[in-house]
């Protein structure tokens, strides 16, 4: 007997097979994301050789953006100036660049300009750990290069800890590295993770069957630490499977709509497919890829297949022409934000906003013949379930409430079950009796979903 899956009222969603038990005429699919418009350009004398790596947060009403710029004439080369610079929304759509008056670039101090060393590619979150004080509420990570790392005693490139009480005003916590062990060139991502009361960071790392450091693909790597300036060693994440394709970033988020959930979009980089022999940059082109953890170090890759792909803008089709910032949103009650990087090393140089559906990552589909599946015996709290689904004119959703031995509960069996039709992120599924459903709460059931031209996205208990 398989042990009941206690999920509370935790929404489910299709990313791995965890909740399903058999599945027949249906499949999970992977959703992706549409470009909409340019939010952050490069266009002052500061940012118009490059804007990328950016960490957003949401604050209150507020949106904070942080992002990386190269100035013009900025050679890329070790040493080479990478600052940090800040905009907001109030929307996550619009966004401004503030003149903050903090930092001086050729000789004014009318800039946007946050941080400027020692380090660069900020990642920056609001501390949640109910320890730390409010001095310490916004905490970030920059990585420095070889130099850099050099004259802070480092043998190489490493990561320090900033902080700031407004979000605006930035210090070194310690002098000192957080972490020495590099590489870490690239977008290294930290938080605090309220799931496990832990802070995390998601580095740049080797793996492959070479050995760590030996000639093995890039790829990433992941350490915690309960005061964030004390690490655990840095482990390689595990997809299971040895690491074969280049991963050159991470942009993991928590997803906050599934507690328990974590994201990851990295940068796959393809180094025997150049289409432009040309390009200065170097070989090669990438794509952004998906995956999920339940517990962030081991990750699921059922998705092989490209999340967002350069697509038909040629200036996309080189060597990390695309970037996943680091930050998800739902901007609108049916609509998740999320912001990548192209164009980059183009004058057009650009980090655009994404949508997609609320929830929309993965969904389980069945076509016009329909198809099923069953969940595994589950125990949760409530009174009602909602789903998120989106069917044809003609598809439909049923939903049969069975046992823990698969045998259709009394009333809410799938003749019980009308056929539920439309396009809803929160619908709430009523049976002939009605919709209530608490007297199944804390017992082991199991949910058949039956599907026609639908697709299930996920679905909760209220």
């Amino acid at each position: 007997m398989q042990k009941p899956i206690d999920i509370g009222t935790n929404r489910q969603l299709f990313l791995d097979d965890y909740v399903i038990d058999s599945m027949s005429g249906a499949k999970r699919v992977i959703h992706s994301p549409t470009r909409r418009e340019a939010v952050i350009v490069g266009d002052k004398p500061w940012d118009r050789a490059s804007v990328s790596y950016m960490s957003v947060i949401r604050d209150g009403d507020l949106y904070r953006g942080y992002y990386r710029c190269d100035h013009e004439g900025s050679d890329k080369r070790e040493g080479s100036p990478r600052h940090t610079a800040y905009a907001e929304s109030t929307d996550g759509i619009h966004w401004e660049k503030p003149i903050l008056g903090l930092h001086e670039f050729e000789g004014s101090r009318d800039t946007n300009l946050v941080w400027l060393s020692p380090g660069a590619n900020m990642c920056v979150f609001i501390d949640g750990n109910p320890a730390e004080p409010p001095e310490r509420r916004y905490k970030a990570v920059v990585r420095t290069g070889r130099l850099e790392g050099e004259a802070l005693g480092a043998p190489g490139p490493c990561v320090l800890a900033l902080s700031s009480p407004d979000g605006i005003n930035w210090g070194l916590m310690q002098d000192a590295p957080i972490l020495t062990d590099d590489p870490f060139d690239s977008f290294n991502i930290a938080f605090w993770d309220e799931w496990t009361h832990l802070y995390v960071i998601y580095t740049r790392g080797v793996g492959g069957s070479d050995g760590p450091f030996k000639g093995g693909v890039r790829w990433i790597r992941r350490a915690t630490s309960d005061d964030f300036l004390n690490w655990s060693g840095l482990e390689l994440i595990d997809t299971g499977e040895v690491p074969s394709e280049h991963l050159y970033t991470n942009s993991c988020v928590p997803y906050e709509r599934s507690p328990g959930t974590y994201l990851m979009f990295p940068s796959r980089l393809v180094l025997d497919h150049t289409p432009d022999p040309d390009w200065v940059g170097g070989p090669g082109v990438n794509d952004i890829v998906f995956m999920s953890s339940r517990d962030g170090i081991t990750w699921d890759r059922t998705f092989k297949e490209a999340f967002i792909r350069p697509g038909q803008d040629y200036e996309n089709w080189h060597e990390r022409g695309v970037y996943f910032e680091r930050g998800i949103f739902q901007t609108s009650p049916d609509t998740l934000s999320m912001y990548c990087s192209d164009h980059w090393r183009y004058p057009t140089t650009r980090i655009s906003r994404y949508t997609l559906r609320t929830d929309g990552f993965v969904s389980v589909n069945a076509g016009h013949r329909g198809g099923e599946f069953t969940t595994k015996p589950i125990v949760f709290e409530g009174s009602e379930l909602e789903i998120n689904y989106s069917t044809s004119a003609v598809g439909s959703v049923q939903v049969e409430i069975q046992d823990e031995q698969g045998r259709p509960e009394r009333g809410f069996s799938l003749a019980d079950s009308p056929e539920q039709y439309g396009d809803k992120i929160d619908h709430r599924v009523s049976w002939t009796g009605g919709a209530d459903i608490s007297t199944f709460t804390g017992r082991p059931v199991r949910l058949r979903f039956v599907l026609k031209d639908a697709d299930l996205f996920a679905f909760k208990f209220n």
